[in-house]
């Protein structure tokens, strides 16, 4: 019904993830290779062809299909009235990070994770806090004394989680999240939580929305969602914030607006909507290409490359590749992996941590390109080991 298959020529589209190369290929930026859904295409065509593109608001209609897809797919009860649009989930975090905490206050993240976060702490003038958690037997756990302890100190006023987390695709469970929103509450810091790889889980696993949490443990909450890493949307430029708390809220929409970041552009309203509204089905079959994809790249590494260890985390269609038996440091590892086969892969030392010892790979493209990927970086690790 949906087609997984066919490989897709983006390269000269303005595409920044193939803005490369010609012998290069790109399986570092989270961006799929993949054609979206019929149906948001259909809606995105419907709008254009209107020929009208003025000033858009945001209707009622779009939080309506925000609520419905967290009802239908995670049974998650959400309120309307708790959501607010912003224009991409990172734009969001930079504003709240401004509106909700000072020049030098502290601000907690537990690397390795996604990079763009220490962006949004630094370049606004605040201090990170690095909670790194603890690696073993290939899974991440919290340092929670460590944890509290930064918390508590008299600077910290907030911290970024990522849940799912983003390089590792850790789902992090619901007693996890509880304790942690638990933290927060008694410090009196703002949790902002990333939610943007909520839908990519692998196989029977689910994640848990921080916002399903008992309402006692949200006050002080944030948490920040999208159909853009789902359904490949990230240029339609569309994310939900959502604040329980609406003292808390009042100040993050006053931010947005200051921001210039609550205006939708010509395409964010229809394609979110018909996403949220009629794209499970495609979403469903997604997931079995990304299992699918998941299981050949861990065959592959075992029959092929099994110094390099798959990290299963549950989420994402992002792979954390423990590379470190092979003892070269990560960004040296992906230099020379561009330079020998034009494989283009994310060394994990810019999620910090320790991600000095990994790399991330995009698997969600066809299973032509991906088998191309995997060559290419046996071949490369044997070039390099020689």
């Amino acid at each position: 019904m949906y087609d997984f298959q066919t490989v897709n020529n983006r390269r000269n589209s303005n595409s920044v993830k193939w803005d490369v190369q010609k012998q290069e290929l790109p399986m570092n930026l989270a961006d799929m290779d993949f054609q979206t859904a019929p149906e948001i295409i259909t809606a995105l065509q419907e709008k254009v062809a209107t020929g009208i593109f003025g000033y858009e608001n945001v209707p009622l209609e779009y939080y309506q299909a925000v609520k419905l897809w967290y009802q239908q797919v995670h049974q998650c009860t959400l309120q309307t009235e708790w959501m607010l649009f912003a224009t991409g989930v990172v734009p969001a975090i930079s504003s709240i990070v401004r509106r909700m905490s000072h020049a030098g206050d502290n601000i907690v993240v537990q690397p390795p994770v996604y990079n763009i976060f220490y962006h949004s702490i630094e370049n606004n003038g605040r201090h990170t806090l690095t909670n790194d958690l603890l690696y073993q037997d290939g899974s991440y756990q919290i340092n929670w004394e460590q944890l509290e302890q930064q918390l508590a100190q008299p600077l910290t006023t907030m911290m970024l989680l990522c849940n799912p987390q983003n390089p590792s695709g850790q789902i992090w469970t619901k007693s996890q999240l509880s304790k942690l929103s638990r933290l927060c509450k008694q410090y009196q810091v703002v949790l902002v939580s990333d939610e943007i790889h909520g839908d990519l889980t692998i196989g029977d696993h689910d994640y848990t929305p921080i916002c399903s949490l008992p309402m006692d443990l949200l006050q002080q909450t944030v948490a920040l969602v999208s159909p853009s890493k789902t359904f490949n949307l990230a240029a339609l430029h569309a994310a939900t914030v959502i604040v329980p708390n609406q003292f808390v809220r009042a100040q993050i929409n006053r931010g947005l607006n200051n921001d210039e970041l609550a205006e939708p552009n010509l395409v964010a309203i229809p394609g979110s909507i018909a996403a949220y509204t009629k794209g499970q089905k495609w979403l469903s079959a997604l997931k079995q290409q990304l299992q699918q994809n998941y299981q050949l790249v861990d065959w592959y590494l075992q029959q092929n490359l099994p110094a390099i260890k798959l990290i299963s985390g549950g989420a994402t269609y992002l792979l954390w590749l423990d590379c470190s038996a092979l003892k070269i440091p990560a960004d040296q590892l992906a230099t020379q992996l561009q330079e020998l086969e034009g494989l283009l892969l994310s060394p994990g030392n810019i999620y910090r941590g320790n991600g000095d010892h990994f790399l991330r790979m995009n698997i969600a493209c066809p299973p032509e390109i991906l088998q191309t990927g995997l060559q290419k970086l046996v071949q490369g690790i044997k070039l390099i080991q020689k």
